[in-house]
């Protein structure tokens, strides 16, 4: 298996950042289309690690990426969360008044929003935000712009038209370390740690509430707590939560007794080290 880590976008993508503040600087990285392909890598042996965003300070969750862990073929073993600082930036020598249109992926167009639309540009979105400033460069797009973090900016040859235009101060985004279910534990480390679970509840009154209790009950803190369609019944759900504490504790490992009689699944996704902002 190579010891590459996968990760979606162009260099000087946030993926590329978690993926750098994670695992430091010395490491194979191999760039892929979408959060799909970073799954596929991982599972066909092209890399050892990936890394897939979950979640957004600003625009909240990253439900793909819960669908892409569904089958629990992969595992959750860390997290990193990096800032996003969004800047507006064009090929050198390119003005404000030039530009016409701006290029950027969905989430960071609407992170950006506020100032974006104080002028009337047309809103583009691209597949990335740092992809988006490599298209302006390879096409010579000179009424064009990208929304993309300064070091993009700065890898794909572009100049900044503006300081941050990110709509919140402190915004960031948490991305989850994966690997291939089973596959080596990574070396243990020192602090808080964070568990998730899938569980599967019966289309029944109380049964979320139920699960609940079970968790409330051990003295233990949901830190998220999402629901996705489970695929299978018609209007029913399964519930992704966010623990705080390991799974080898006593209190998650009460959780786990508790909910088999109250719950149709329930499935240890990862439990890993809490990531903290850079």
């Amino acid at each position: 298996m190579s010891e590459a880590i996968a990760y979606a976008g162009e260099p000087g993508a946030f993926a590329e950042d978690a993926l750098l503040s994670y695992f430091g600087a010395a490491v194979q990285s191999l760039s892929v289309s979408s959060f799909g392909d970073v799954r596929a890598a991982v599972l066909d042996g092209r890399a050892i690690y990936g890394v897939l965003p979950i979640e957004n300070l600003i625009n909240g969750t990253v439900r793909e990426t819960l669908d892409l862990l569904r089958d629990g073929a992969l595992e959750i073993v860390g997290e990193a969360v990096v800032p996003v600082s969004l800047v507006l930036a064009a090929l050198p020598g390119v003005t404000l008044e030039q530009v016409d249109r701006v290029y950027s992926h969905a989430q960071a167009l609407a992170q950006a929003e506020e100032y974006l639309r104080s002028r009337p540009w047309a809103l583009l979105t691209t597949y990335n935000t740092a992809g988006a400033g490599a298209m302006i460069r390879e096409r010579g797009e000179r009424d064009a712009a990208a929304v993309l973090s300064p070091r993009a900016a700065a890898i794909h040859g572009l100049t900044p038209l503006t300081g941050p235009i990110e709509g919140v101060q402190g915004n960031r985004t948490r991305f989850w370390i994966v690997q291939r279910a089973g596959g080596p534990a990574r070396h243990a480390e020192a602090g808080p740690a964070r568990t998730t679970l899938l569980v599967g509840l019966r289309n029944e009154p109380g049964t979320l509430l139920a699960a609940l209790a079970v968790i409330a009950k051990a003295d233990v803190n949901i830190s998220k707590l999402e629901s996705r369609p489970n695929r299978v019944g018609e209007w029913e759900y399964i519930f992704w939560l966010d623990l705080d504490g390991a799974a080898s504790s006593p209190e998650i490992l009460g959780v786990m007794q508790g909910l088999a009689a109250v719950t149709l699944e329930r499935r240890i996704l990862g439990s890993y080290p809490r990531g903290e902002a850079l």
